[in-house]
């Protein structure tokens, strides 16, 4: 595969004046000043977000409108007043009532991803390596010959000037319940795993679980449930999502797009302390239970110029404290979406992180190996 990226440019920081091509000419300033200078940079994060939602019909920030109708999918905590729209997009308040998707019916697509998928998991999972044979696993080896069933889900509580899914944002008419979804499970035998991403599950849960409930019921052999998301979900949903993984061999990916508070606020438009929070709850409540087919792992994408071996390092620190043998993938970033004039990730940032995370972590791996122009790991170590 050849990407082509857009030619980067020399950007100046609107608030040290530093010039880089690691800087977002639509975030229009640096990631030092985002770490060190947090309210200074908060007009300019504010303003990058509003724009990056405006041409979508989305609210700036999760709306909080007092005596509004709360929602609780997710840590945004929306409160919507009549007329209001959930900062995700998916609900509305109509005369006092919620309207759209989440519980009954699903915004959302699907496709069969033949084995063995790109999946961020795909390097220690019973899909890619057959590890959990024959409990959780097809073959003792990768499971050529079956599918992941991938779950798109329209819609995110986070807006990832980075995103590399944005499409998720503009939302098609056409709503699904539970049982017109699971009539591809139950049609295709060789789907041997599901896994919800998108835009991300999360203000979605209330109907992946329903889905998931009843997938299990239709399909009696191996169906492993996996979510991909950024782990700022309702704890009580969160946990019941861990259960279905647990129990069916799947796995939790959780994106920590960076630990400094600042500095997420600055690439995802919210808050993700509750990704933190949840990691840590999965961490301590489930992983023991299975830890030789690991149910957690995380995952960062190294954005030039904002994530950077510091934002690792820190995160690292975090998962070792809790488990230093659960997975943690650093994947290397291509421009998209708002962040189009930054550079790819280059091998020096990738190996530098590696390194860093290899300190804390004894599983590490190095994900979209391509963009880096290489074919192996150890090609950077």
């Amino acid at each position: 595969m050849i990407f082509r990226f857009y030619q980067p440019k020399e950007v100046t920081c609107q608030l040290c004046g530093s010039k880089s091509v690691k800087i977002s000419g639509f975030l229009g300033i640096c990631g030092d000043c985002i770490r060190k200078d947090p309210s200074s940079s908060l007009p300019y994060i504010k303003m990058a977000h509003k724009k990056a939602r405006i041409p979508y019909g989305l609210p700036a920030e999760p709306p909080r409108t007092p005596g509004g109708i709360q929602c609780n999918f997710c840590s945004n905590q929306c409160s919507l007043g009549e007329g209001d729209i959930g900062y995700c997009g998916l609900r509305k308040n109509e005369n006092g009532q919620f309207v759209g998707a989440g519980t009954k019916q699903g915004m959302l697509s699907y496709y069969l991803d033949p084995h063995i998928t790109n999946c961020c998991a795909a390097w220690f999972c019973p899909a890619g390596t057959g590890q959990g044979y024959p409990e959780y696993a097809y073959r003792e080896g990768p499971e050529q010959g079956y599918s992941n069933l991938a779950v798109f889900f329209y819609g995110c509580n986070f807006n990832c000037l980075f995103c590399q899914n944005a499409s998720h944002k503009e939302f098609p008419r056409h709503l699904i319940n539970v049982e017109e979804f699971v009539k591809t499970i139950r049609k295709n035998e060789q789907i041997s795993c599901m896994c919800f991403f998108g835009g991300s599950p999360e203000p979605q849960l209330p109907f992946a679980l329903k889905a998931s409930k009843r997938a299990l019921e239709l399909k009696k052999k191996i169906l492993r449930i996996c979510w991909e998301w950024n782990g700022c979900g309702n704890s009580s949903l969160v946990r019941k999502a861990a259960q279905y993984s647990l129990k069916t061999g799947g796995n939790i990916k959780f994106d920590l797009k960076a630990a400094t508070p600042s500095l997420s606020l600055a690439v995802s438009g919210v808050d993700n302390t509750k990704a933190f929070e949840n990691f840590e709850m999965i961490a301590k409540e489930f992983y023991n239970e299975r830890p030789n087919l690991p149910i957690l792992m995380a995952s960062t994408l190294l954005v030039p110029g904002y994530v950077s071996a510091a934002e690792v390092e820190q995160i690292a620190r975090f998962i070792s404290e809790i488990n230093p043998d659960i997975p943690y993938s650093l994947l290397a970033f291509y421009p998209a979406f708002k962040m189009i004039d930054l550079p790819p990730t280059s091998k020096v940032q990738a190996s530098e992180c590696y390194h860093i995370a290899k300190k804390y972590l004894n599983r590490v791996n190095i994900g979209n190996l391509h963009i880096l122009g290489i074919k192996a790991q150890n090609e950077l170590l």
